[in-house]
């Protein structure tokens, strides 16, 4: 009776595990479509207002939520106050600090890093065409994990099941 409660209990942890990675990938795809949205607010606030990206990164922190928030305000204050640092220094050190804890791809992570080479230097046309090339590109990104992200996740759950089917047969 012991063995077969172990057993149980085995498959259950493995199983869990298996949905756990089927969770975390569809919370990696939140992230990336929550980073979309937020790069479409500040594309919109660039065009609306025609304000200066201290101002506009302030307008659209008060519309998100953190850490984007945080990372928002942080590049206000720092472009507002800007002496001698570029606009790219800027940018990622705030990308690093702030968003680190999104955990991001490296290749997402530079992409969103890439951006703020053609921010902050340009007038609104320009910056607008660079928010719209980048956001195309994310939609490859995004358009990628979701069409891989079913196949992992019923991967996931089978090997989660298989692996304790193993595991059980093997410590009995």
């Amino acid at each position: 009776m012991l063995r077969f409660i172990g057993g149980v209990l085995v498959v259950t942890a493995t199983t869990a595990a298996g949905i756990l990675y089927g969770i975390e990938l569809q919370e990696y795809l939140e992230k990336l479509l929550y980073i979309r949205h937020v790069i479409y607010m500040l594309k919109g606030e660039m065009e609306y207002s025609q304000a200066p990206l201290s101002e506009v990164f302030a307008r659209v922190a008060a519309r998100v939520k953190e850490p984007y928030r945080r990372w928002l305000l942080a590049m206000e204050k720092q472009v507002e106050g800007r002496e001698e640092d570029a606009f790219l220094k800027i940018w990622m050190r705030a990308a690093d600090r702030y968003l680190g804890e999104l955990h991001l791809k490296s290749e997402h992570s530079i992409q969103l890093k890439e951006l703020g080479t053609y921010l902050g230097q340009m007038d609104c046309a320009s910056e607008s065409g660079n928010l719209k090339l980048y956001l195309g590109r994310l939609e490859l990104e995004i358009e990628k994990v979701r069409e891989g992200m079913s196949a992992k996740k019923r991967i996931g759950n089978c090997l989660g099941v298989m692996s304790g089917i193993f595991l059980v047969v093997l410590l009995i």
